[in-house]
């Protein structure tokens, strides 16, 4: 299979993406080797492989949920440039305009 001009400017319009000429002559060949290289996958016999989702076997890497002594907000406080009570303050940063 081999793309032309034509077919990589409508993929462009479908993609609705705006190329100049020389991009447009750029993008040909580059668009052509890709599709060659495919074609060499596709010489591989896949016939013993199973179909993947995923290139890596996943599993679950998170560590187990386990209740833990956590710090006291005196604690979390402590080096706050401004708290109050137990919340950090800081500045005002949304304003309300009616």
């Amino acid at each position: 299979m081999s793309v032309t001009r034509k077919d990589v400017e409508h993929i462009a319009e479908l993609a609705r993406l705006n190329f100049t000429e020389k991009e447009l002559n750029d993008f040909t060949p580059q668009f052509n080797e890709i599709l060659n290289y495919m074609d060499k996958l596709n010489e591989l016999n896949t016939d013993d492989v199973e179909p993947l989702s995923h290139p890596i076997e996943g599993y679950n890497v998170f560590r187990d949920d386990k209740v833990e002594k956590s710090i006291s907000t005196e604690e979390a406080l402590k080096n706050a440039p401004d708290a109050d009570d137990q919340f950090f303050r800081v500045p005002k940063v949304i304003s309300v305009d009616n």
